[in-house]
Formats: structure tokens, C-alpha cells, sequence
């Protein structure tokens, strides 16, 4: 991860829940006050991002924080996961927008976990999209891959993908292939998005480097790559759920990516509990 990118995150959460100060906290507790409390899991799942976690402690200050876990452990109800010591009221200035991350980022890395589980008897790898939540997306990503997946592109300045209004746009597969050699550097891979059987051969005559098989049946997408026959990397998207992932990867492609990775997983059901002030 980049933790300058991950800083920025965290000092706009910050801003964003203490535009000025908080008020209930600051009422109450010395300036001075020191406490203890422990991040608790509530359900069974994936942790990720417990560095993060770590760091909203770090930037706020005088605050430990000891890690029990690693990013990737399996953590069951009631299991401890870490131990706070420090200045109470930066320990509750920083307590929800440490939640928020860290359940966040666990919620993407146990939804992947459980796709992943579904492809593990067959050679099909498991990707997410660019479909994260605005300004989260690389902790979203991380997730993806501490549950078990790969990333696709991280953006548009990442790899050249034509979809479907790129190839209307520029009038055809060949055209837009062409167009993309023509202007872009040849390490770059070029992906181009298909719907049907045509397309397909029209990609691979054009020379991509990677086809996407979009929304098909199974039946046609296995007769996609039969015709591909190893000339290109192949990916199936599109309509792709735990009810038909096994399936897909059992007809030979070599990706499948799935958006609901980060934008309908659950978070993770995590607590700061059981704070003791002693001093």
C-alpha cells in the first residue's frame, strides 16, 4: 500500500468526523487522561487492514497499539485482535473512523475469501474492478487481495481496456485495436470487451491481448475459448454471483471479475470495548 495515499485518507476521515473538536469527549476527559481498551471481533471473517487501523492511532498520537492478529487471519466471534494503551481522548478521537477502514476493508477480504473458496479446484483466478467506493479504492483493493484475489487495472491510467462504447466510438474491434497500438507503447496489453462469438474473432484477429467475455452463457463463453485457444487471456464478467462462480471456472477461463467485491460486500462486525482509564 501506499501510505502516503492511506495518510490522506486518513487525515480527510478525520477532518470529516472532528471538523473542530469533540465536544463530548473533550467535556469530560483531562487532557492527560491515559487508558486502555481492546479491538474485539463479533462475527467470523477475514481481517484486513489492521495497519491502517494502526496508522488513524499513529497520526492522532500517543496512543499503542498492539496487534494480535495479522491481515489475512481468520478471527471468530470474541477473539481479541488488539490491545490500546494511551492518551484517552485521542484513543476516541480515533475510535470510528479506525472502525469504519478496518471493517470495511475485512468486509471486501471475507466476501473475496468466499469466491475464492468456490474457484479453489479449478486454474480460474479471481479479479476485482475499478466499481470501489470513491477515494477507498485502494484499501479496497489490498482487501481484495488479502482475501485471496487479484487486481485488475487501478485505474484508467493502468491498462488499455475498449468496451463496448469505446469500440462505437471509434468504429469497430479493428479499428479501436489499431487506434490503441497506434498511440499507446507496445508493452502495454491491450483488453478488448466482447458479447458474442463474432466479436470474439474479430478481437483476435485484431491482436488483443486479453478478451473479455461480457454477459455470456456459459455454453457460448466455453465455445469462446475454444476458438481463442490460448491466443489470448481470456476473461468472463458480467452477471457473476457465488450461484454460478464454480461453474464458470470449470469451462477453462483464465479470470473472472466480480465488482460486488467492493461494492456489496459486508463489513465486518469489529468493537473497541472494554476501555479502563488508569490515570
Amino acid at each position: 500500500m501506499n501510505y502516503l495515499i492511506i495518510d490522506k485518507i486518513i487525515k480527510e476521515a478525520l477532518i470529516e468526523d472532528i471538523p473542530n473538536e469533540d465536544i463530548s469527549t473533550n467535556s469530560i476527559i483531562e487532557k492527560e487522561s491515559i487508558s486502555t481498551i481492546e479491538l474485539l471481533s463479533k462475527e467470523e471473517g477475514i481481517i484486513a487492514g489492521l495497519e491502517v487501523f494502526k496508522r488513524v492511532f499513529d497520526i492522532l498520537g500517543g496512543v499503542e497499539v498492539n496487534l494480535y492478529k495479522t491481515d489475512g487471519d481468520r478471527i471468530y466471534p470474541k477473539d481479541k485482535i488488539a490491545f490500546l494503551k494511551g492518551n484517552t481522548r485521542n484513543i476516541l478521537l480515533g475510535e470510528r473512523v479506525a472502525l469504519n477502514l478496518l471493517q470495511r476493508m475485512s468486509g471486501v477480504a471475507t466476501l473475496t475469501n468466499t469466491f475464492v473458496k468456490e474457484l479453489e479446484n479449478s486454474n480460474t483466478k479471481l479479479l476485482d474492478t475499478r466499481k470501489t467506493t470513491p477515494n477507498l479504492r485502494v484499501l479496497e483493493k489490498y482487501a481484495v487481495k488479502v482475501g485471496g484475489g487479484c487486481n485488475h487495472r487501478f485505474n484508467l491510467s493502468d491498462g488499455i481496456m475498449l468496451k463496448d462504447n469505446h469500440i462505437s466510438a471509434s468504429g469497430g474491434i479493428k479499428e479501436a485495436v489499431k487506434l490503441a497500438k497506434e498511440n499507446n507503447s507496445f508493452v502495454r496489453k491491450i483488453e478488448v470487451e466482447t458479447e458474442n462469438l463474432e466479436m470474439v474473432k474479430e478481437a483476435l484477429e485484431a491482436g488483443a491481448d486479453i478478451i473479455m467475455l461480457d454477459n455470456m452463457d456459459l455454453e457460448t463463453a466455453k465455445e469462446a475459448i475454444a476458438i481463442i485457444n490460448g491466443s489470448a487471456i481470456t476473461e468472463f464478467s458480467g452477471n457473476v454471483g457465488l450461484h454460478n462462480i464454480k461453474a464458470i471456472g470449470e469451462i477453462g477461463v483464465d479470470y473472472v471479475s466480480v465488482g460486488a467485491l467492493t461494492h456489496s460486500y459486508k463489513v465486518l462486525d469489529l468493537s473497541m470495548k472494554n476501555l479502563k482509564k488508569i490515570s
